[in-house]
This record gives C-alpha cells, structure tokens and sequence, in this order.
C-alpha cells in the first residue's frame, strides 16, 4: 500500500490539491447550507461527510461482501452486515415507535411487499456487479477518484430517470400492503423477530463458509489500521454506518436514503435542456413536484450524497490513494454502462437502494426489506457469473 514516503513528488501534489480542494469545498457548502437552509441541513451534510469517509476506510461496500459469498464463499462482510442490521434494529424500533423527537416526527422506511420489488432488486443486484458498486459504493469510490464509478454515477442517474418515466405502470403490480413486524407483533416481537432472522443468515453464512474453507475469516483485520488511512475494520465500518443512518433518522424524520436523489438530479438535467417531466406520474406527486421545482441543497438525500463524495475524497487524499485514471478497457466501460442503467431503474422501482430498502427497510422490520434483499442478492449472484464476460475478474 502507497505511503507519504513512497510516493513521486506528482502523487504528493495530487493528493494535496485533493484535499485542499475537497476541504474548501466541504467547508463553504457547509457555511451555505448553515446560513441559507439553517442548521439541520448543514448538520446532514456533515453526517454524508462522515459516512464518505467511514465508507472508504473501511471499504464497507455491499456490492463486493455479496460476490465473495457467491463467488469464493467468504462471509465476512456478509456478516458484518448482520451485526450493523441488528444493532440499528435495536436503535431504530424504539425511536421510530415513539413518533416523534425534538419536534421531528419519525418514520421508518416501509414499503409494499410486490413483484416490483422482486424484479427492481433483482435487477440491482445483477447492475451492482457489472457497475461495479451499490449506490453507496457508488458514491464513495467515485468521490475518491475512481474515474469508472463516474460513468456508472452517471448511468445510474440516467436509468433512475427512465424509472421515473415508468414509475406509473409498476404500481398496479400483484402484491401486499406496507408490513412492518414492529407494527404486528409490537416493538418487541418486532426486534426479536428481527434478530432471529439476522441470526439466522449469520449462522448460514458461517456455516457455508466453513463447508468450504473450513474456518472463518474474522470482520477483524490483522494490520495495524490508521484512522486518517485505514483499513478499518468490517465491524468498525458496520458500527459507524449504524451511526450514521440512527443520526440521519434523528435530524431528517426518516432511514438513510441515497438514490431518490439521482433521478431529481436527472430531472434537473432534463430541465436544463428544456424538457418538462412534472406532468410524470412520478413527479407530480406533491413532495416530488416540491422537490423538482426547488433547490437541490433543499433536498436531504442530494445534500448527504454531495456529502458522502466529498468525504470519500478527502478520505482518498488523506490516505495518499487518490489517482484517477482515464485508461478504461472497452468491456469494462461497456459494463459500466450497462450495470448503472439497472441500478438506477431497479432501485426507482423497487422503492429503494441498498440503503434505502435494505439498510433502511430492513432496519425499519418492513418486510420488503427482506424480499429486497432475497431478490438482490440473486441478482448479484448472476451478475457475479456475468463479470469474466465484461473482463471484470
């Protein structure tokens, strides 16, 4: 791993502009958002910092702990997910049942339980393979200087708008209403209920991983990590992304959410080159519409991902790590391309992202969190086996 002494005199200035840059930007969006939009949103654009830098040190992203467990049959990351899960799940029932703090009313993430879940996650998981990153993972990489995470961003947004457009006709799919286990079976029977399912897939990981390796690699590491350079640990990355979505439902009234922002952004592109989308189903919804007419460092979920950016940036330069390349094989660009396109339109009709559906809605005990994460992890074994097509592996 490169280091202050081993680096060129040209990487030193790289990642010095990159943190001088990333910083100033950090710290007049921040006074911006303080002074215009007061101090929740500035402290939500804090919160995304903290969790672009949680997320890179760590590497907590979703998309490579999901292909270890199909591809190598490694559980680590698999299982740190479980523990993050699970503790939010403590945090987050109580909260949530209580309904409102400091003058913030709280919701959690619920969603219906229907075919269009199935197939929008079916269809995220195998685009978080080729894409190469979940929405988070996304975010994070290509704030710290991966110049293909930018191609995929930018699919991304662009099939999070083609969504949008049929948003509309994957309303009436078969299905179930909304179901939370915390509003069935109480707050308690909701937790315990949870944590015998994380219990349950944390065992079966371990299980399956011994079946083939014959012991358990730990969510530890073994290195001596640096808090300005990494790597942290699995479960030092799960705890602090706990925090992060308990403070985002304590400041913004709801989970994390990450995705709703691409397609505000893509409809604010569209309205730059003069076309007018207000009239989709999508949009015309009131808050949709508020949304849309109004400035995008209103909206929450834009401020965090700017957010989760700039810190992955910083994150990058302070651990002398940011050295973007334009050198990008063909298949992978192609690959890129074509997985940003199914994350964006899986996660718009599929009522969520990792984050938003699986982090948030299962955190939330909905049920469609579940069936989210059923769905997309079959798609992210297929678009495991996909990968050597694109010259991905």
């Amino acid at each position: 791993m490169s280091n202050a002494a081993t680096l060129t005199p040209e990487q030193t200035r790289r990642n010095q502009l990159g943190l001088i840059v990333s910083a100033s930007i950090a710290a007049l969006l921040y006074l911006y958002l303080y002074v215009e939009m007061g101090w929740r949103q500035a402290s939500l654009f804090l919160v995304g910092l903290a969790a672009g830098v949680i997320l890179y040190h760590a590497a907590f992203g979703f998309t490579g702990a999901w292909r270890e467990v199909a591809k190598t049959g490694r559980s680590a990351g698999l299982r740190a997910q479980m523990v993050m899960l699970g503790v939010t799940v403590l945090i987050f029932t109580p909260l949530i049942s209580v309904g409102e703090i400091g003058g913030i009313a709280l919701r959690g993430s619920v969603a219906p339980v229907n075919l269009g879940v199935v197939c929008g996650a079916f269809l995220f998981g195998i685009g978080m393979q080729l894409g190469g990153g979940c929405a988070s993972g996304t975010l994070f990489t290509a704030g710290g200087g991966n110049v293909r995470m930018l191609v995929t961003l930018a699919s991304f947004i662009a099939g999070s708008v083609l969504g949008t457009f049929h948003w509309q006709s994957w309303q009436g799919v078969p299905g179930f209403e909304p179901m939370a286990l915390s509003r069935s079976f109480g707050v308690v029977g909701g937790v315990l209920i949870s944590m015998v399912l994380f219990a349950g897939v944390y065992l079966a990981a371990a299980a399956w991983e011994k079946c083939r390796h014959g012991d358990l690699l730990s969510t530890k590491i073994a290195s001596s990590p640096t808090l300005l350079r990494g790597p942290w640990p699995l479960i030092a990355g799960a705890l602090a992304l706990t925090a992060v979505n308990v403070a985002t439902l304590l400041l913004a009234g709801r989970p994390w959410g990450v995705t709703a922002a691409f397609a505000l952004w893509g409809a604010k592109i569209l309205g730059v080159v003069g076309l007018d989308i207000s009239h989709w189903a999508y949009w015309s919804r009131p808050n949709s519409l508020a949304s849309l007419n109004g400035s995008l460092f209103n909206d929450i979920t834009s401020v965090m991902n700017f957010g989760i950016m700039l810190g992955a940036l910083m994150a990058a330069s302070l651990a002398h790590k940011f050295s973007p390349s334009m050198r990008i094989p063909a298949r992978s660009l192609l690959a890129a391309v074509v997985g940003g396109l199914m994350l964006g339109y899986g996660a718009r009709i599929a009522f969520g992202c990792n984050i938003g559906a699986y982090f948030g809605g299962i955190s939330s005990t909905s049920l469609h969190g579940w069936l989210w994460f059923v769905a997309a992890f079959a798609g992210s074994s297929i678009g495991t086996r996909l990968r050597p097509w694109f010259g991905l592996d």
